[in-house]
């Protein structure tokens, strides 16, 4: 998997810093989990993965090749006063299931 950054923007009314970005993922063929790609974006920009919010993430038809469009906060605090709540969750990780008995 390879992430190219297209393009940011600074978005100062907002606190925070809007990324387009490319994802060519030839080696999984289906589009990567948005856990994976926002844990490669954190390496990439230097920050937290916890201040990243993928808001879209789709593969081109007929190609290895998704684009996406994050959001990258200074604070969390931030990005609770902005983010809707199903951002939040779609950027959360999978819970485990409970084990029955335990």
């Amino acid at each position: 998997m390879e992430i190219r950054i297209l393009a940011e923007n600074e978005n100062v009314l907002l606190k925070r810093k809007e990324v387009l970005f490319q994802v060519e993922h030839d080696q999984t063929g289906s589009t990567p989990p948005r856990l994976e790609v926002k844990n490669a974006l954190a390496k990439i920009l230097g920050k937290d993965a916890n201040l990243i919010f993928i808001k879209k993430l789709e593969t081109k038809t007929g190609t290895h090749v998704a684009v996406g469009w994050a959001n990258v906060y200074d604070s969390v605090e931030q990005a609770k006063l902005v983010e809707p709540k199903y951002i939040w969750n779609r950027n959360l990780p999978p819970e485990k299931p409970k084990e029955e008995g335990a």
